[in-house]
């Protein structure tokens, strides 16, 4: 995992962390790709996790007029009191059609992304 810095780059004293970790995955052909990302940052008693992705599929059309998929869009919001938490997760699907050298390409890809906020557990010190 990688560390960074939220302030001032080259300050260390006092500065705010958070985790950060990325996937850039390839097919061999080069016709699928995903992206992945996910950060998680503590600050004040609240860890927020933040996860994106992205997939993308190119596949060879024999014309321009190949069925496309129809777009797609979900989002949706979760709040539990009872447990200090919150998320939010967002979806989108599409495709477009591109030509290239006379070859003629359908395009299909996808975006998510994920919120979460939760408060950190309180630590509990012993009686003394």
């Amino acid at each position: 995992m990688l560390e960074v810095g939220l302030e001032q780059p080259g300050r260390l004293e006092g500065a705010k962390m958070r985790d950060l970790v990325y996937k850039n995955l390839t097919s061999a052909d080069g016709s699928r790709k995903r992206v992945a990302t996910l950060e998680v940052s503590e600050s004040n008693g609240l860890r927020s996790t933040v996860r994106r992705h992205f997939a993308c599929v190119v596949r060879e059309v024999k014309d321009a007029s190949a069925q496309k998929p129809a777009p797609y869009l979900y989002v949706a919001k979760e709040r539990n009191t009872s447990q200090p938490r919150e998320s939010f997760f967002c979806r989108m699907k599409n495709s477009t059609l591109m030509v290239n050298k006379g070859r003629v390409y359908l395009i299909l890809f996808m975006h998510s992304l994920k919120i979460t906020l939760a408060g950190t557990p309180k630590k509990i010190l012993p009686l003394s």
